[in-house]
């Protein structure tokens, strides 16, 4: 069996099939909308990820996609508070395209970042999280500058454990817990400060989508072509992609480096 966007989109349709669900395709965006239609609220699923994913794990991929779509659609139909819940708030990093604002316009609490990512807040609800916006912050009363505080405060406190892997005398590190905030780690400025100490080469750091980071110690030239291969694997692969760029890690700073075939890189966008 050959499988799309379109034939995906199908198969999630039928699986996430409810009384009071509103399903809407969009060929262009190659997305699936899914929402309640008392409620106006859902979800969009982006589908050539999953499609990638089902090439690997076939049945499996879709199994996933689908417990989670549950869980936020469940979430999305209760009342959430911060009050007593301030140990679960945490930053999540998404791409710069990634909609600052809900669709009826409220927004959402966000940082800048990168040229490539934002920093949106999320209060975490076990087994997914809702993104804090204006109107859950005014409704609560809560001061987004605390927020924003609690929420970096938190993200130390987040496991730093990685694998490595050493691919033409370039290593390579990777934080992969599917805790919802593996890319949120890119944020724990102590824990890149540490890590740039044992470096031996160039640091780049990638977070290709939500659920890994990637930290490289690029040696040679080889080195940069690898790990641009890497992180637009992971990136096409990702149920939340974030960027297929890499950065460069230096003096506390990341700078998006673009790597062009073999060998080349550029920084800024300048050669």
């Amino acid at each position: 069996m050959k499988m799309n966007e379109r034939k995906m989109s199908k198969e999630l349709e039928n699986r996430l099939q409810k009384e009071g669900r509103i399903f809407t395709y969009d060929r262009e965006k190659e997305s699936l909308r899914i929402e309640n239609e008392n409620t106006g609220k859902g979800i969009d699923i982006a589908l050539s990820g999953i499609v990638s994913k089902w090439h690997e794990h076939k049945e499996k991929a879709i199994d996933e996609v689908v417990y989670y779509v549950e869980e936020a659609l469940d979430v999305m139909g209760k009342e959430q508070t911060v009050s007593g819940s301030e140990k679960k708030i945490y930053p999540v990093i998404r791409s710069t395209s990634f909609p600052v604002e809900s669709e009826d316009g409220n927004k959402f609490l966000t940082d800048d970042h990168t040229a490539e990512t934002r920093v949106f807040y999320a209060l975490d609800l076990g087994k997914t999280y809702r993104l804090i916006d204006e109107r859950f912050i005014e409704k609560e009363g809560l001061d987004p500058k605390e927020i924003r505080e609690i929420a970096r405060f938190n993200v130390r406190s987040l496991s730093t454990a990685m694998k490595k892997d050493t691919v033409a005398d370039n290593d390579f590190y990777f934080l992969n817990t599917n805790d919802g905030y593996d890319a949120s780690r890119i944020l724990n400025e102590k824990f890149l400060e540490d890590k740039a100490g044992l470096i031996k080469g160039d640091m780049a750091v990638a977070v290709p989508h939500q659920d890994v980071l990637i930290i490289a110690d690029i040696r040679n030239k080889t080195g940069y072509d690898i790990l641009a291969q890497m992180t637009m694997s992971f990136f096409t692969k990702g149920l939340v992609p974030i960027t297929a760029l890499s950065f460069i890690y230096e003096d506390g700073k990341l700078e998006p480096i673009f790597i062009l075939g073999k060998n080349q890189r550029v920084d800024d966008g300048k050669e």
